[in-house]
């Protein structure tokens, strides 16, 4: 009995003795926080890196932002499931912008980025949506930073200071956005400048329109779609009878249609989305005799598939964009269809679905790059310190990626805008309850 207990205790102190001679050799173990497993330096921080998204997910903007934070999860679960960055997982963490009056809401959007930032897990967030709630997003990620980035946004004055007269001079506001100076906002969307000059060229050129009335929900978006639209139509030899702006509240045109009745307009144009103004105003249209068979013309923001199975196809012609490729007609989203129909179903993609997918994607090769060069994750949650050198080093990789995605290839000048300048047109589909409602016609490239 005494020789065992002998045994026993010579056994329990060389198991130590030996564990620590294999680890001061390196041998069977692996550094804190795994080694990429690509050629990388091992990065010592947490395994868990978390995406953030923020999309007005519910209410009445829901049939827009749900399914492009779809389009995000899918995004995160794949590249989980195809073990993207070994020894590492992601985490999906998404946020609803929408507010108290069931629409997207810049303050709710805010607090939405604010709240993402604080966790020092949140390596980059994917969104948003609409431009007025990007404006009161940017001057809080840039100076965090983080990197923000929309498959959306296409207001031309979160970037630039053009058009000059829009975005130029003291109507420029850089600064706000960019209080650091440094670029932490991107976007896959084509701005206006050549969204908004797409659709006059489609009115005047494919089809023919000469005069037009125009309307506009006094956001962000819409006026700034307008005014690119008026400037071109008008350059082009086109009528503008006259221009609205209306709150975005706003539930009856009837008054407003009667009196653009008047001018006997060839199209009706209207900046905004289909939940501040586009679809009453479509619909109010039925109801003033000279205006039933009347084509209406906008942009991204009305080609929902709530709106295109709200009207259907009833009285005039109805055209939209989406400021980008479309991912039906292009080989590369082929596969991401068919994932996403099996996941969440195909008539529930929106038309930003696809793009969300690949702002999801390009933040986590971003993450990739940065592990891959030695840059440590934080440590937890808290870890705010390596949160923003890593974040930063996200942000760095995000400037100078070359990728080739679901909605074609994007690299980014030195304002964070795609270099890739499409925009595609729409009518509404003849069975608008099958897939986004919408048939694609063509695109326009600048």
């Amino acid at each position: 009995m005494h020789r065992r207990w002998s045994r026993i205790f010579v056994l329990a102190m060389a198991i130590p003795l030996l564990l620590a001679m294999l680890a001061a050799c390196g041998a069977g173990t692996t550094p804190t926080g795994n080694s990429t497993g690509n050629g990388g330096t091992a990065a010592k921080g947490s395994t868990i890196i978390k995406i953030g998204t923020d999309f007005p997910a519910s209410g009445k903007d829901e049939s827009t932002g749900k399914p492009a934070e779809n389009g995000a999860h899918l995004a995160v679960d794949q590249a989980n499931a195809q073990n993207l960055l070994p020894g590492y997982k992601f985490v999906f963490d998404p946020k609803d912008d929408v507010g108290p009056n069931g629409a997207h809401d810049p303050a709710v959007g805010q607090k939405n980025v604010t709240d993402l930032a604080g966790d020092a897990l949140v390596a980059g967030i994917a969104g948003p949506i609409n431009s007025n709630v990007a404006q009161s997003q940017l001057p809080v990620v840039n100076q965090v930073p983080i990197a923000l980035i929309s498959p959306a946004n296409t207001n031309d004055c979160l970037t630039k200071e053009v058009p000059q007269d829009e975005c130029g001079g003291a109507k420029s506001k850089i600064s706000v956005y960019r209080p650091t100076g440094k670029v932490t906002y991107f976007r896959i969307a084509t701005p206006d400048q050549y969204q908004g000059k797409a659709l006059a060229d489609f009115s005047y050129k494919v089809k023919g329109y000469r005069k037009a009335y125009v309307f506009d929900d006094s956001e962000t978006y819409g006026a700034g779609l307008a005014n690119v639209f008026v400037e071109q139509f008008k350059s082009l030899g086109g009528t503008v009878l006259d221009r609205k702006s209306v709150a975005n509240t706003t539930t009856s045109f009837v008054n407003l249609l009667t009196q653009a009745a008047a001018g006997k307009p060839d199209v009706i144009f209207f900046g905004g989305n289909d939940s501040t103004g586009g679809t009453p105003l479509r619909q109010q249209m039925m109801q003033v005799p000279e205006l039933k068979n009347t084509a209406l013309i906008g942009g991204d923001g009305m080609s929902t598939s709530a709106f295109a199975r709200t009207i259907r196809n009833t009285g005039g012609p109805v055209f939209t964009s989406v400021a980008g490729a479309d991912a039906q007609k292009l080989d590369s989203a082929k596969k991401f269809l068919q994932d996403f129909d099996k996941v969440y179903g195909i008539n529930n993609i929106s038309s930003y679905s696809a793009a969300s997918y690949d702002c999801a994607m390009i933040i986590m090769q971003a993450v990739k790059a940065a592990i891959n060069k030695g840059v440590a994750t934080p440590k937890d949650s808290s870890d705010l310190t390596q949160a923003k050198v890593f974040r930063q080093a996200v942000i760095d990789a995000i400037q100078n990626i070359d990728y080739n995605g679901v909605t074609g290839h994007h690299t980014f000048d030195k304002d964070g805008d795609t270099t890739n300048h499409v925009i595609s047109i729409y009518t509404i589909a003849d069975n608008p309850d099958q897939g986004n409602g919408w048939k694609y016609l063509t695109q326009l490239k600048y």
